[in-house]
């Protein structure tokens, strides 16, 4: 299901690290960073779809250590108006994904932007690990149903963001891929809006962050 988070105050430091900017491809750099701000881009679902699909779509984004914990801020702009969308934290910015889960959403006002506040671990030390194969919890049966069972694996690091569209009709009315995908709480997203993939695959903004 979804699930709204409130947003929250955003103090402004004396120093920004700014890793990248607009669609340019960069890489994330060993240098340690206890906030960091980049952007986010039309995604590569988006430019298959042709000019038509988000032509002016694009996001910003701010981390800061807080200690324990992480405060992200994103600023979204060109997306449809009124339209939810939903955030996931991501192996690689492009299909096939990799391990992603789910953070929260964004939902636009009538202008197309939207804002979001999120608290979590975003930085370098963001992983998933499975020691070993378990049962998991089946709550979706259908379009897309749950795995009943886990896939082992070693630590493994997401350090990519990405936007889905809550739902393949917003998608296609927005002139993009009407495809279903199972990017949202009940797995009826569409196809992917915004991305890191102007960072390198395994060099993602969040790597940058070392509190």
């Amino acid at each position: 299901m979804k699930k709204h988070f409130s947003r929250a105050a955003v103090i402004v430091g004396t120093a920004v690290m700014i890793i990248a900017a607009g669609g340019a491809a960069a890489v994330a750099t060993s240098t340690k960073h206890t906030r960091i701000e980049f952007k986010m881009v039309r995604s590569a679902a988006s430019e298959m779809a042709g000019p038509g699909c988000l032509p002016n779509a694009k996001a910003s984004v701010k981390v800061r250590s807080k200690g324990p914990v992480e405060e992200m801020k994103i600023e979204a702009s060109g997306l449809p108006k009124n339209t939810e969308f939903d955030l996931f934290v991501i192996q690689v910015p492009n299909a096939p994904f990799g391990l992603s889960w789910y953070q929260g959403d964004l939902d636009t006002n009538r202008k197309g932007k939207a804002e979001g506040t999120f608290i979590g671990r975003f930085s370098i030390e963001t992983f998933t690990v499975a020691p070993g194969s378990t049962t998991a919890p089946v709550v979706h049966t259908s379009p897309i149903p749950d795995a009943s069972t886990n896939p082992a694996t070693g630590p493994v690091h997401q350090y990519h963001l990405g936007l889905w569209f809550n739902s393949p009709a917003d998608a296609k009315a927005a002139g993009c891929s009407g495809a279903l995908t199972p990017f949202n709480g009940d797995h009826t997203a569409g196809v992917q809006a915004l991305s890191t993939k102007n960072f390198a695959p395994t060099q993602g903004p969040l790597r940058m962050l070392q509190p």
